[in-house]
C-alpha cells in the first residue's frame, strides 16, 4: 500500500475511533439518573397522606396541563391538551389512576423520580415541558402525599397523542445532555436567615408552584435564565407575555393585593387575571390563606428587576 493511501486509511480509522468514542461518551453522559432507588425511597418511611396531597396537587397546578380536554373537572386527568412551543407540540400524558393508560401502576418512587428527576419508570427522560426543573425542589413528604392523593382520583381511559417535535429536539436521549447543562437534580434548602413564612413562600413559588416556568425568560435551548428569575417572559405558546413579578406595576402591589389576586383573580386596578393565570388562581384559592400570604411575602422581598436593556445598534 502506498504511503498516501496508508495515511488516508489511518486518518479514517482515527476519525472513526473519535466519532465512536464521542458517541459512547455522549450516550454515557446522557443516561437518565433517577433521584431515588426503590430501597432509598422505602428507607424514607413515607406513607403518604391523601388529604395533604390534595393541597400539593392544587399548589402544583397538575390539572392545568393534565386535565382531559373538553371538560371542567380538574380531577379527570386523561391528558392530551396540546402545548405549543418553539420546539413543537407537547401532549401531557394521562396521569389518572388507570393502571394501563394512566399511572395507576406506578409506585410512589416512580412518581418521585418523575417529579424530582424527570425520569420515567422505564428509564427514559421526560422533556422539560414537564416542569421537573421546579418540581425537583419539592420535599419527599409532599411528593409522597401527592402520590397518595393521585391514587384516589378516577381512572380515565385513553392515551395522549405522541409529542410532535422538530429534529433534533425529537431525540429524547439528548435531554440527558440538556440536563447536564441546566438541571442540578437537587432539593431546595431553607434559608435560616429568613422567616418560616418567607421560606414557605419561596418553596411554593420555586417548587410546586413553578412560577418561574412562565414568568422567567428562557435561553435558546429553553432553559430558564435564572439571572432574571420572575422578571417576565413570553408565554410558552408565544402569544402574550407573563408579567414581571419584580418590576412595573407589580412593585406598587401590596401583600394584601397579591393575596387578593391569588384568591379572587382581581388586581388592584379592578382587572381580572386572565390567560393561564385563571387556572393558577383557581388552584391557589384551594390553599389556606396563609400560603397565599407566604407567597406574597416572598415575592415582595425580591429585589426589583426591570426589563432587559435594549440592544445597542
Amino acid at each position: 500500500m502506498s504511503s498516501p493511501a496508508r495515511t488516508k486509511r489511518i486518518a479514517f480509522i482515527l476519525v472513526a475511533v473519535v466519532v465512536v468514542a464521542g458517541a459512547a461518551l455522549a450516550w454515557a453522559l446522557s443516561a437518565p439518573r433517577p433521584r431515588y432507588s426503590a430501597e432509598e425511597w422505602q428507607a424514607l418511611g413515607l406513607a403518604g397522606d391523601a388529604a395533604a396531597g390534595r393541597l400539593v396537587f392544587f399548589a402544583g397546578g397538575c390539572d392545568s396541563c393534565h386535565k382531559s380536554p373538553g371538560q371542567d373537572d380538574p380531577l379527570r386527568l386523561g391528558g392530551g391538551l396540546e402545548l405549543k412551543t418553539p420546539f413543537g407540540s407537547f401532549y401531557p400524558p394521562n396521569i389518572s389512576s388507570d393502571p394501563v393508560d394512566g399511572i395507576g401502576a406506578w409506585r410512589p418512587v416512580d412518581i418521585a423520580n418523575a417529579l424530582m428527576s424527570g425520569v420515567s419508570p422505564d428509564g427514559q427522560h421526560f422533556y422539560p415541558a414537564f416542569p421537573y426543573t421546579s418540581y425537583q425542589r419539592m420535599t419527599p413528604k409532599d411528593v409522597a402525599n401527592l402520590a397518595a392523593f393521585l391514587r384516589t382520583l378516577p381512572a380515565v381511559k385513553g392515551r395522549a397523542p405522541e409529542n410532535a417535535l422538530t429534529f433534533p429536539f425529537s431525540i429524547r436521549r439528548a435531554v440527558g445532555l440538556w440536563k447536564l447543562l441546566y438541571f442540578d437534580n437537587a432539593s431546595l434548602r431553607p434559608d435560616p436567615s429568613q422567616s418560616e413564612q418567607w421560606n414557605r413562600g419561596r418553596y411554593l413559588v420555586e417548587g410546586p408552584g413553578h412560577c418561574g416556568e412562565c414568568h422567567t425568560p428562557r435561553g435558546f435551548l429553553g432553559a430558564m435564565d435564572l439571572r432574571r428569575a420572575l422578571a417576565g417572559a413570553p408565554t410558552p405558546d408565544g402569544h402574550g407575555k407573563s408579567a414581571n413579578l419584580r418590576g412595573g406595576d407589580f412593585l406598587n402591589w401590596t401583600n394584601a393585593d397579591i393575596v387578593e389576586a391569588l384568591t379572587s383573580g382581581f388586581t388592584p386596578s379592578g382587572d381580572v387575571l386572565g390567560a393561564g393565570m385563571t387556572a393558577v388562581t383557581r388552584n391557589l384559592a384551594e390553599l389556606p390563606e396563609s400560603d397565599r400570604q407566604a407567597i406574597a411575602v416572598y415575592l415582595k422581598s425580591l429585589p426589583p428587576l426591570g426589563p432587559p436593556a435594549p440592544a445597542k445598534p
